[in-house]
């Protein structure tokens, strides 16, 4: 795996967290129990820090950065992503909030500053413009991304068993490339 530190900054895996050898995790970093960060994915607090809980995936060819703090951004933007978070392939968060228990789907694309709240789904392809919070318990799509519908207890149930069957897999990557 490449874990590299930036200046001052070095990551912080924890013990059962397994980054992918293919992907790139770089400076002020923090890593949560049982997380996964997918092949070829990058994880880049190099101006700024990004914070993943617990049970956490993030998915091939995915890209999480940060926006620093400039007289346009007056505190800048950090990464925040909770617990039981899963992400899919090839989503792009830059200096948002990702709070329990989501799902974002793949090629979605969430700015600086949105806040996305517990048990929401984003669908696959969805822009999640800057500033925006957006209300938990509830599926949304499109370009800008919108309200569609409540989730259902089936989705929700979901939520959990991704972020279990991530962790797992996380475990059977880790024992074939030790």
């Amino acid at each position: 795996m490449t874990i590299r530190n930036f200046e001052n900054s070095q990551p912080h895996i924890a013990d059962s967290a397994y980054v992918d050898p293919t992907a790139l995790v770089i400076g002020n970093v923090s890593l949560g129990e049982d997380s996964y960060i997918l092949p070829m994915t990058v994880v880049r607090g190099d101006i700024h820090s990004i914070t993943i809980g617990k049970r956490t995936n993030i998915q091939d060819n995915s890209v999480v950065h940060v926006t620093h703090k400039s007289e346009f951004s007056t505190h800048g933007h950090p990464v925040k992503i909770g617990d039981d978070v899963t992400i899919g392939h090839r989503v792009v968060l830059h200096g948002c909030t990702i709070m329990d228990r989501c799902l974002i789907g793949m090629g979605a694309i969430i700015m600086d500053g949105a806040i996305i709240h517990p048990e929401t789904y984003i669908a696959a392809g969805a822009l999640v413009s800057p500033g925006k919070a957006l209300e938990g318990g509830f599926l949304y799509r499109g370009s800008p991304a919108k309200k569609v519908r409540p989730l259902t207890q089936e989705e929700l149930a979901f939520l959990d068993y991704s972020a279990m069957h991530y962790a797992k897999l996380k475990d059977r990557h880790r024992h074939e490339n030790q």
